[in-house]
């Protein structure tokens, strides 16, 4: 069977056809070169019909509940006749790279209304857990309508700068009792939060979720602030028993207006297209030089030098850089 046309493709992701999106994000994630040049082809004539949608980050650690808030959040702007689109990053298996996790079983509330959109998407091992083409699909998503959108991190220890880069609001989800909030791997996120949820906050952790507030609402008084008008608030919230859910949306939108209102949100929209065009490239022309034969064999005896213990990893850098210079020349 013949593949779709792009033609055929841009009129079905503008349509809201949902075989017409999936297509489009297969043909995205595709590592295949033609498949890549198809896939800038249709992007380019998406982007005028993207831009609107609110575009919100998740993380947390593993158990944090960040399916179950998703799943009741996606609910509830449902129920307020919006549209909602999940980006829901997996860890990726080690050995196939596939994802480990199933999410539209985690979100089964979610996974059923015809107004929402799951896709799990495995990380590749990227550093963030970021899916290599999730910003893509995100312009895909956008074009097709939905309101909103919500992206799941693997949250498990890694820099969150990747999904911070290209969301309007980074959430972090933590709770009760976690011990680390304020040490070590955290401190980078918590620098990063522009909205933080202690989930979780109900039964006999109550009492522990509201120390966890407190002390949480404290540290961000001395931590720099993402923007000069915002200081990022700390909320209760229970995913399981619907609570807080409402107050977590409330602050997104709060924020979003602060960004408006002060241009703020067109600026970080601009620049993080900007870092995204460098990122690509920089993957890009690694690519590349895998791929050409002489760098390609220089390469091999570089890691091999390395990995033996007989070069210094700088000094691979060096070699490699002094002999892409002959060759560009």
């Amino acid at each position: 069977m013949a593949a779709p046309s792009i033609d055929v493709m841009e009129a079905g992701i503008a349509g809201g056809d949902r075989s017409a999106i999936g297509r489009a994000i297969t043909l995205i994630e595709s590592t295949r070169e033609a498949d890549e040049v198809r896939a800038q082809e249709l992007l380019a004539r998406l982007l005028p019909r993207t831009g609107h949608a609110v575009r919100v980050g998740i993380t947390g650690v593993p158990g944090a509940g960040k399916s179950t808030m998703l799943d009741a959040l996606g609910m509830m702007l449902i129920d307020r006749g919006l549209s909602v689109a999940v980006l829901a990053v997996d860890p990726s298996s080690s050995t196939s790279g596939g994802s480990i996790l199933g999410d539209k079983t985690r979100m089964a509330r979610l996974s059923r209304e015809p107004r929402a959109f799951i896709r799990p998407s495995p990380s590749s091992g990227e550093l963030g857990g970021v899916a290599p083409r999730t910003r893509d699909t995100m312009l895909v998503l956008e074009a097709a309508g939905f309101d909103v959108l919500l992206v799941e991190t693997v949250g498990v220890g890694q820099s969150e700068t990747a999904v911070h880069g290209m969301v309007d609001t980074f959430v972090w989800l933590t709770i009760p009792n976690a011990g680390d909030e304020l040490q070590g791997i955290k401190r980078g996120v918590l620098e990063l939060a522009e909205l933080v949820v202690v989930n979780k906050a109900d039964g006999e952790r109550a009492v522990a979720a509201e120390r966890a507030r407190h002390e949480l609402a404290s540290a961000f008084h001395y931590l720099p602030r993402t923007h000069p008008e915002w200081q990022t608030p700390v909320i209760l919230a229970s995913a399981l028993e619907g609570r807080g859910v409402e107050a977590l949306w409330g602050e997104v939108l709060r924020h979003r207006q602060t960004l408006e209102r002060s241009g703020e949100l067109e600026a970080r929209r601009r620049e993080q297209r900007r870092r995204a065009m460098w990122s690509d490239l920089e993957h890009g022309l690694v690519r590349l030089l895998r791929a050409h034969p002489t760098l390609h064999a220089l390469l091999d005896s570089l890691e091999r030098a390395v990995i033996e213990n007989r070069l210094p990893t700088r000094g691979a850098v060096i070699e490699a850089r002094r002999r892409l210079e002959i060759v560009v020349r």
